[in-house]
């Protein structure tokens, strides 16, 4: 099932050329991102997002074996880096397969890529996207268990992870937000986050310390709120020493699968 899956993603790729005439080529010959495509065209949000799943190591050898999924906002970038990450991870920090999932634009460039807005202003719309069209199509396609979604995002994407905890907490088991930008939902964040049905949810915010001031501070101020008060979701904060903006995503997201899988506590920062 898997190799058929994977030729025809493959093939997928294959079948034709990019503006600029150069080929596409297919995924299938990178054992740790191979798996499946699939281009979807969103009603909620009018345009066309690209798709790629990882499939665990191991997955078509125990068809009965049901995994957590990974939802990556900046698929473009995240997935090539977070899906042969997950896979060391296995290797190195016994944590659990899991079905990888990245959502692309196919550009950096607007209008194509609209992540600002997605991220933003359309918020709703975007998150109506992810549950009642993204979600649904991908796991009847993959042996997900949907009890252990995670959604991770990076900067004005990790404005979106809070987001999603703090209007609709249910809908992932667990969220990674990586140097949230100062600039999203601030209103929102600083109020109080809708109920929740499940009691094992959990929010991870990551800040690199060499971040960008503005959003290293806002972090902080947020994460000292929330720590005080009443919360849907079990709150963990940690710190990557060192840590930049954009190019510790994979040190956040290791940080964060070793505390949510329990394999380490996060340090807990003193009150001023």
């Amino acid at each position: 099932m898997v190799l058929r899956l994977a030729l025809i993603g493959g093939m997928l790729l294959l079948s034709g050329c990019d503006p600029v005439g150069v080929r596409h080529v297919p995924l299938t010959y990178l054992p740790s991102l191979a798996g499946d495509y699939f281009p979807l065209r969103s009603k909620a949000m009018g345009s066309t997002y690209h798709i790629y799943v990882r499939y665990p190591e191991g997955y078509a050898a125990h068809p009965d074996a049901r995994y957590p999924i990974v939802y990556l906002l900046d698929g473009d970038s995240a997935f090539p880096l977070i899906a042969p990450e997950h896979l060391f991870l296995t290797y190195d920090d016994d944590l659990p397969e899991a079905i990888i999932v990245g959502i692309a634009y196919g550009s950096f460039q607007p209008p194509v890529n609209h992540r600002e807005i997605d991220f933003g202003d359309r918020a709703a719309d975007f998150q109506r996207f992810l549950a009642d069209e993204l979600l649904p199509m991908v796991e009847q396609r993959t042996r997900a268990d949907p009890t252990k979604r995670i959604l991770v995002g990076q900067s004005f994407g990790a404005n979106f992870v809070l987001y999603s905890a703090f209007t609709r907490p249910d809908l992932f088991w667990a969220g990674i937000a990586s140097n949230p930008s100062a600039r999203m939902h601030p209103q929102l964040l600083a109020g109080e986050p809708a109920a929740a049905r499940r009691s094992d949810l959990h929010l991870v915010l990551v800040s690199g310390t060499a971040n960008n001031a503005e959003g290293r501070k806002a972090a902080l101020n947020w994460a000292r709120r929330w720590h005080q008060r009443t919360r849907p979701w079990a709150f963990a904060e940690i710190d990557i020493p060192g840590g930049t903006h954009a190019a510790d995503l994979t040190n956040a997201y290791r940080a964060a699968l070793r505390t949510l899988f329990g394999q380490n506590v996060p340090e807990t920062r003193p009150e001023p």
